[in-house]
């Protein structure tokens, strides 16, 4: 197939374009600057030169191709709203090619507190921004697939990295109170092959959990940095853990349990690479 992909220069997009080449398909990828563009043009993808803002340019290089793999978000946090209902809008206008459709959405939606999975909807996007992209993918029957809050591998600029210069700049790394709240993992490589199992099978089933591990004691992903870094491992609570974490402590306290055991059933999806802790240890420092 000739698939198009949102973000192909991205953390995830890039994995899920050497993914897609590697298997015979070809690839229009999505990219907005002449760096990435030459990036992109080097592994053998064609290069749709746009920007998720400008539907009309995104559209006419989705209607070139076969599929469509919708990976790109403006993750600035100031504007994480606004984000999500451009997010919205866009997979309106993706959907309305009548091409197969895969977008990405966050297993941090489903923030309830108990263990959730693939058949759990998040609440409303007026109280969950993010929610809009599942409310567009319903809308216009696209697969939808739930990334965890970490999805690592190198190159990565995601939470870990928050984490890991928080600690440099506070001397210290920190967890909240007993640190048993738990994030789930997944690498990046392990991620893309499942947007390309999705693509090739293209099942009933249509919401997957990127997810390998399902709960890691935030406790231990700070004592992997802290000892990476040489630094102490501590515990704060209440105003010192908001002084360490500032803006991150809603991402630094959350405990999402997901499971995956549908998208591997359904997809015969089975990660291979590395876990966090130990990628952590290996490629971040």
């Amino acid at each position: 197939m000739r698939v198009f992909v949102t973000g192909a220069s991205g953390f995830v997009g890039s994995a899920i374009v050497k993914e897609l080449l590697q298997a015979g398909h070809q690839v229009l990828g999505l990219v907005r600057s002449d760096s990435t563009a030459a990036a992109l043009a080097q592994t053998g993808a064609d290069v749709h030169r746009g920007d998720i803002t400008d539907h009309e340019t995104v559209i006419a290089g989705a209607t070139q191709c076969d599929a469509i793999i919708h990976t790109a978000f403006n993750h600035d946090f100031s504007r994480f709203k606004e984000s999500s209902i451009e997010d919205h809008a866009l997979i309106l206008a993706l959907g309305a090619t009548q091409r197969p459709l895969i977008v990405t959405s966050a297993i941090g939606v489903l923030n309830y507190g108990r263990p959730v999975d693939e058949n759990d909807t998040p609440p409303p996007s007026e109280k969950v921004a993010r929610a809009a992209t599942e409310e567009a993918a319903r809308k216009v029957g696209a697969y939808i697939v739930r990334l965890p809050p970490t999805t690592h591998g190198e190159g990565d600029h995601g939470f870990v990295p928050i984490v890991i210069n928080t600690a440099k700049a506070k001397g210290e790394s920190a967890y909240i109170g007993d640190g048993a709240n738990t994030w789930a993992a997944v690498h990046r490589l392990d991620a893309a092959v499942l947007y390309r199992l999705i693509l090739e099978k293209q099942p009933e089933q249509k919401v997957f959990h990127a997810v390998d591990e399902v709960g890691v004691p935030f406790k231990e992903i700070a004592k992997t940095i802290g000892d990476g870094l040489g630094l102490p491992t501590v515990s704060r609570t209440g105003a010192d853990a908001e002084a360490h974490f500032g803006w991150f402590m809603h991402f630094a306290g959350m405990s999402v349990v997901p499971s995956a055991e549908l998208t591997k059933k359904m997809l015969g999806w089975m990660p291979k690479q590395r876990g966090i802790l130990e990628d952590i240890t290996a490629s971040y420092f």
